[in-house]
């Protein structure tokens, strides 16, 4: 069953606002307002991608920053496959680009107000508005648990009708220490 939203645009504390268009059972459709994000991109396995993304934006928003100052902690962090751009011939890995890891910026800063990176590989960056397909899930955060997800979420859509671009978004909106049956994850994928 689905159900289109009339809703106004909404904004959970610490995360980026957006309007709900679709609610069904298997999937979400949103269209996020533009936001701002920290962000770098790493290399290697997905899981120590995350985690090395995840120590150098904590150092940043925890004050290794131009002013030390200390930015609050805000939902989800995100991470996704760097893609590159095609060539001929493919000989490149799935993971050859990287990982792309952010985190989302308190609601009032902008590039030009956020303070400045001491690190040099922190990027600071606004998201434009976006239309994203979203399934949320729980449970740990294993490539195998998100890909099954994402699977779904693609099946879901192409029963719809709809299209998605690019690669997958996965979303991580508790710390590590939560019980993995009450996590927050999601899997975004970009709609036309």
């Amino acid at each position: 069953m689905s159900q289109t939203s009339t809703k106004p645009a909404r904004r959970e504390a610490g995360e980026p606002t957006y309007r709900l268009e679709l609610h069904t059972e298997r999937y979400d459709i949103r269209v996020y307002e533009p936001y701002f994000v920290a962000e770098v991109i790493v290399s290697g396995p997905a899981e120590s991608a995350s985690s090395e993304g995840f120590r150098l934006l904590a150092a940043y928003i925890f004050g290794g920053n131009g002013g030390s100052q200390k930015l609050a902690m805000t939902a989800p962090v995100t991470r996704s496959p760097v893609t590159l751009p095609m060539t001929v011939p493919v000989t490149q890995s799935p993971d050859a680009g990287g990982f792309r890891v952010r985190f989302v910026m308190p609601a009032g800063y902008t590039v030009a107000t956020l303070p400045v990176p001491n690190d040099s590989r922190v990027k600071l960056r606004e998201i434009p508005a976006q239309r994203v397909a979203v399934r949320r899930y729980s449970g740990r955060w294993t490539e195998e648990n998100s890909a099954e997800h994402v699977a779904a979420l693609r099946a879901s859509l192409a029963a719809a009708g709809l299209t998605a671009h690019g690669a997958p978004i996965l979303a991580r909106y508790n710390a590590p220490y939560v019980l993995p049956f009450l996590r927050r994850n999601e899997v975004w994928l970009s709609l036309a």
